[in-house]
């Protein structure tokens, strides 16, 4: 795989947009070539070519017709692997030869001649700013270009963007749910749909708002934090204390060292039996437990987290965890926590607080109460809703399964539809309106209220004056006739930017860092109404087109739809 950084040279979005920037590096996924597209857009490409079309100038949209998860909200990501990709378009001798061995026999030499000289230096890309969030019928991106080539790009492009808006939507509604405060934690990889499908997971939940994961080669490609400690098997692989040889630990500062931290521990699991809020609780722990945790202590003292599951939360894990906790606290350490990966997460989380404010107050701990807690087991959105709703202790949340699958809406659905050809707009008829295309080459733009917030987004015509602050504008329904309103924008913001003029050497928008976009995209959704954004009944946001690209659209309609005849 490539490196994630999306300059050649390093260098990032600094401001100084529409400036000549450097060469820019290939996929990072070395799977996406050429061929990774359906056969269909080759023979169209052969039959273009044969018909003397495949110069013709073309322009396609790309987007998706519904808000996924039931919301009404998308957040568009994926754009910086498609400018990687069309950077980088060029098809080998022998990527040539095979699409000859696939294609029909009758197909002329000079076809496969004319494939070995493509690229996409005559091609544009206009698009909004990855990590931002977008709404059904507005393009994510326009590709101008020859339509054979254009053709080429459209099954990769949809395949690029598909899955990392989705994941990326998904990890946002889960971030919105578990609130600004919590620290959510990706722990997708091993049940992520193939390698890809996980670290494209941990690469598009960090976008999305998570703060970690647990995939190293993710952590390694985009220079996401890691996050990770054991599993049941560690603490079901101890049999008891005696098993632990090496028994020492230098202290926090270097000044001295227990020699044998294990009889430390022991002392203060004895005097955690005396406290008020111990009494009936636990009596003997579980020693292999016990044995697991201050192994893990003695391996890593400024890091010791542990999973406090895997025999009985509070009979044993949490008395034990506590134990080693103090021995850690008297050494300079400060333990990061617990995590719960089973039972009742709300009621269990409440009672180890309880726990650790008691030791906080009867043996004068200070900060002990505040330990980390940490929950997983098959968290998903309702979950984390129920939780809120129950009332819970949990600091952080580990997601997996639910998050990086998406489990509850397998596809987004993006479309890559002709919108001109010549100059000529075309448009897509179907018995379904929700599958009419806005045909010709548009402009896009998102209308702010009073608050700041966005009220509408709007598409008008490329050579129609765009909408301006304070001044009315008729916003109208694509395609139902009464659905029409005023808008006295106070801010006006234009969506789509050329992030591919036809070369790296022309003047364009930088490709930003994972992290700026993460931060454009907490910006973005920060910016949206509460109400758009909430799980259940959310509020459906105005997707409009001028007044005048309305009356086009229907002419056009009209225009191309045949007239059925009476018999």
């Amino acid at each position: 795989m490539m490196e994630s950084t999306p300059e050649s040279n390093g260098s990032v979005n600094d401001g100084n947009h529409n400036r000549p920037t450097p060469a820019i590096h290939g996929p990072t996924n070395p799977m996406v070539t050429p061929l990774l597209t359906d056969l269909y857009q080759f023979t169209m490409a052969y039959a273009y070519w044969k018909a003397g079309k495949h110069n013709d100038r073309a322009v396609f949209d790309l987007y998706f017709r519904r808000n996924p998860f039931g919301g009404e909200y998308t957040v568009f990501a994926g754009l910086e692997e498609c400018i990687r990709f069309i950077a980088n378009f060029k098809l080998s001798k022998e990527e040539i030869s095979f699409v000859r061995e696939c294609l029909s026999p009758t197909c002329e030499d000079a076809f496969f001649d004319y494939l070995g000289g493509i690229n996409c230096s005559d091609v544009e890309v206009y698009a909004i700013a990855e990590g931002s969030v977008v709404f059904p019928k507005v393009p994510l991106m326009r590709i101008e270009g020859p339509v054979a080539v254009v053709q080429l790009l459209e099954t990769p492009f949809v395949n690029l963007i598909n899955f990392a808006s989705l994941v990326t939507t998904n990890a946002a509604r889960h971030r919105f749910v578990a609130g600004k405060n919590k620290l959510l934690l990706e722990f997708g990889l091993r049940r992520a749909q193939g390698p890809d499908g996980g670290v494209g997971a941990s690469r598009y939940c960090y976008m999305g708002g998570f703060d970690a994961t647990s995939n190293c080669a993710a952590g390694k490609l985009f220079g996401i934090p890691l996050r990770g400690t054991h599993s049941h098997a560690f603490v079901s692989s101890f049999t008891g204390p005696d098993e632990i040889t090496e028994k020492s630990l230098q202290s926090r500062d270097g000044s001295r060292v227990c020699n044998n931290f294990v009889d430390l521990t022991l002392m203060w699991l004895n005097k955690l039996k005396g406290l008020s809020s111990s009494e009936g609780v636990f009596g003997e722990t579980n020693q292999s437990e016990l044995a697991a945790f201050i192994s893990y202590a003695l391996a890593f003292p400024d890091n010791f987290l542990a999973l406090v599951d895997t025999y009985d939360v509070m009979r044993s894990g949490i008395p034990n965890f506590c134990a080693v906790a103090l021995a850690l606290n008297d050494m300079g350490y400060i333990a990061k926590g617990i995590r719960l990966d089973s039972g009742d997460l709300a009621y269990l989380s409440c009672e180890a607080r309880k726990f650790f404010h008691t030791i906080e107050k009867e043996l004068r701990v200070c900060g002990f109460g505040k330990i980390g807690i940490t929950a997983s087991n098959d968290l998903n959105e309702e979950t984390l809703d129920a939780l809120n709703k129950q009332g819970h202790e949990v600091d952080s949340f580990g997601i997996g399964t639910n998050l990086v699958t998406c489990f509850s809406q397998p596809a987004l659905g993006c479309v890559f539809k002709l919108v001109e050809i010549n100059n000529q707009p075309r448009i897509k008829l179907s018995e379904d309106v929700s599958k009419v295309s806005i045909p010709c080459k548009k402009r896009s733009f998102r209308l702010y209220g009073k608050e700041g917030y966005a009220l509408v987004d709007i598409m008008s015509g490329e050579n129609e004056p765009p909408p301006k602050e304070g001044q009315r504008i008729l916003c109208r329904h694509p395609f139902n006739e009464s659905k029409r309103a005023y808008v006295v924008p106070q801010h006006v913001e234009e969506l789509m930017k050329c992030y591919w003029p036809g070369s790296a050497d022309k003047a364009r928008e930088d490709l930003p860092t994972l992290e700026q976009i993460r931060e454009h995209c907490m910006k973005q959704l920060e910016r949206m109404r509460t109400d758009h954004m909430r799980r259940l009944n959310p509020t459906p946001y105005k997707v409009s087109v001028s007044a005048k690209l309305y009356e086009f659209i229907h002419f056009l309609w009209l225009n191309e739809a045949p007239v059925g005849e009476l018999q």
